[in-house]
């Protein structure tokens, strides 16, 4: 552990490349931060990190302590945003003594527990390990040292900044790239996650289209990516730096999911190209402010593959673009492709009361499952309990045929001949027993191997002495819904022993915090419903 940390380390965590002049200085407080990570208790760290992630860590603490100097606002952030959703500045340590704006040893715990469980993933390390709390009083000593001459970084803070007067999307997308991609914050999250992403498409050797791929990865994760600190996207983490009185704080909110996938070119004018999407024949204008391939257009109904995301009331072109001419057979497979339909899913749950018809479906499940919201038994009965349920909700419906007929040819007109889905391979391999549970933010959800968490009068598969594994599952599992997690913490809380006694019991007062940060991306639910058989014109 001799090695120092050298500027190639440090510039890690920064959105910028080329040395500023305070790096100098605080790359000397990084090998300080780092002798003091490394003595006494530091054997305990290597025990979940290695030597170069120890390296890691010590700048990952100096850029909270830059951030504090030079107002970079990114930990203010957090601060602020769990304040407001919890009444607290932080989850697991008590911060009656706390300095606003100041450096505190209960940001450096979080921040030690943090980068550990989001670097390593193979043990969850409890931030209540004793050791956390003594390796950050020696790294607030260092800290304390230093903050009178710490120079502040007006460089890093410009990454951070936008014109109030801003309207161009690419520039707002940059912001929201250098936070989640260029921020000390997210390095050991979301930068992590691009970072794996972009080695397995360097391994592929596809030279001649590697930059078009890294490209639409990077554009598919910046989009669609949540943190694992409080399950927010980028363009909701740029918002709240810049804050609410920011004129463009609710247009970064406001930005639309990514749509990715095959478009007819339908002609265009002066401002826009006109394009219908494949798979729903869903009708869009994008601006040729963010287009520049309008001249190559020629003939409708030829193809173009490219992503499109809506700004500022206008939908602007992100991502790649390729161009191919008209192929039948690539068109009736997209209009029956169920992931190419949910790309656009979410305009139709705009335009219709989805909380409504959950609701709608929920009571009829219940009505199905004798007043229940969750039925257990064996995996292999879960496909014909699912298929009977949606035979008792089309019943429920009361449609007549006429009705029917009418609806599935405007399903036809549209494309959709009934996409397959292959309920087999939803179903849990090699586990024998199955929860399914009818979640009030998708829809029908299945679970394999979890029975045991759940001690309920209609669960015969329950053994509650060996609940703890399952528990903990449920909990902490990103194929587990955070509303089934809390349906098992609302039922068993009183009964399961994990969470009357331990580390069990104190999880609860920040459960909703760690299940954010146990399930990150997947925390919200999205509802599984598509629509079909719209009008087409």
């Amino acid at each position: 552990m001799k090695e120092k940390i050298y500027i190639r380390h440090w510039l890690e965590f920064k959105p910028y490349r080329k040395q500023a002049t305070t790096d100098g200085y605080y790359l000397k407080v990084a090998n300080n931060i780092k002798k003091s990570l490394i003595s006494e208790e530091g054997f305990v760290l290597w025990m979940y990190i290695s030597p170069e992630e120890i390296n890691l860590l010590s700048c990952f603490l100096t850029s909270y302590f830059e951030d504090i100097i030079s107002g970079t606002q990114i930990w203010k952030t957090f601060i602020r945003l769990h304040t407001e959703r919890y009444g607290k500045r932080l989850p697991f340590y008590d911060t009656s003594e706390y300095y606003d704006d100041e450096i505190n040893l209960q940001d450096v715990a979080f921040l030690i527990w943090y980068f550990m469980n989001t670097m390593q993933e193979d043990k969850f390390i409890s931030p209540y390990n004793e050791f956390i709390i003594k390796i950050a009083g020696r790294v607030i000593e260092v800290f304390d040292e230093e903050y009178e001459y710490a120079p502040e970084n007006d460089y890093l803070k410009s990454f951070y900044q936008i014109s109030a007067n801003e309207t161009d999307y690419y520039t707002a997308r940059k912001m929201v790239d250098n936070v989640l991609f260029g921020s000390w914050l997210f390095y050991s999250d979301t930068l992590k996650e691009m970072s794996l992403n972009e080695a397995e498409i360097l391994e592929t050797g596809n030279d001649q289209y590697l930059m078009s791929y890294l490209q639409e990865n990077r554009d598919t994760l910046l989009h669609s990516l949540r943190t694992r600190l409080l399950s927010l996207k980028g363009n909701e983490w740029a918002a709240a730096i810049l804050g609410p009185e920011h004129p463009l704080s609710k247009h970064l909110m406001n930005i639309s999911q990514r749509i990715r996938g095959y478009f007819f070119y339908k002609g265009q004018d002066e401002h826009d190209v006109f394009l219908e999407y494949v798979a729903t024949g869903h009708q869009f204008r994008l601006t040729k402010k963010s287009f520049d391939y309008g001249d190559e257009l020629t003939g409708t109904d030829s193809i173009l593959y490219l992503g499109i995301v809506k700004w500022m009331d206008e939908w602007w072109f992100s991502g790649v673009y390729v161009k191919t001419s008209f192929n039948a057979d690539l068109v009736l497979d997209e209009k029956n492709s169920v992931e190419s339909r949910k790309q656009v899913s979410f305009l139709d749950h705009e335009s219709n009361d989805m909380k409504s018809i959950l609701q709608e479906h929920l009571e009829v499940f219940k009505r199905f499952n004798n007043g229940s919201q969750i039925a257990f038994m064996p995996t292999g009965e879960v496909e014909k309990f699912v298929k009977g349920y949606y035979d008792f909700y089309n019943s429920s419906l009361n449609i007549s045929p006429a009705e029917k007929e009418e609806a599935v040819k405007r399903a036809k007109a549209e494309g959709f001949l009934g996409g397959e889905d292959n309920f087999q391979s939803r179903l849990g391999e090699f586990e024998e027993q199955a929860l399914v549970f009818f979640n009030p933010e998708s829809g029908i959800e299945m679970a394999f191997g979890v029975t045991d968490a759940f001690p309920l009068p209609n669960n015969p598969l329950c053994n509650i002495k060996n609940s703890d594994e399952a528990v903990i599952h449920v909990l902490m599992s990103d194929e587990i819904s955070a509303e089934l997690a809390k349906f098992c913490i609302e039922k068993g809380k009183s009964k399961l022993p994990f969470f009357k006694q331990g580390v069990g019991k104190e999880y609860l007062k920040d459960i909703d915090f760690l299940l954010r940060f146990w399930k990150g991306s997947y925390y919200l639910s999205k509802p599984e419903i598509s629509f079909t058989g719209r009008d087409v014109n």
